[in-house]
């Protein structure tokens, strides 16, 4: 049987390696945290960049619809503008043609 010296001494022994793992792992933990935190500012940077861009997009697609819908209106007046000119002149081309002759 091992004397008490000898058993403190083994203890001693796993105390100390277990001491180096931690330190180990202190480290790998260090270097994870270090990892997620460049990963998670790399993904914000990314994020509002593509909402930048995203804004951007909108922005000008709003502007092309406002500008069609616009234009669209512009010809649909002119058209019933043509339409009611139209129908007044038919409706009156009797007392039209008495003004003419």
């Amino acid at each position: 049987m091992a004397t008490t010296t000898e058993r403190l001494g083994i203890v001693e022994t796993k105390v100390e390696n277990l001491n180096e793992k931690l330190d180990g792992i202190k480290g790998d933990v260090k270097e994870m945290h270090d990892c997620l935190d460049n990963t998670r500012e790399g993904l914000t940077n990314k994020l509002n960049e593509m909402y930048d861009a995203s804004c951007s997009q909108h922005k000008s697609l709003a502007e092309e619809i406002n500008a069609l819908k616009s234009q669209r209106d512009k010809w649909l007046w002119t058209a019933a503008g043509a339409i009611a000119a139209m129908g007044w002149i038919s409706g009156h081309a009797a007392t039209l043609i008495k003004f003419i002759t």
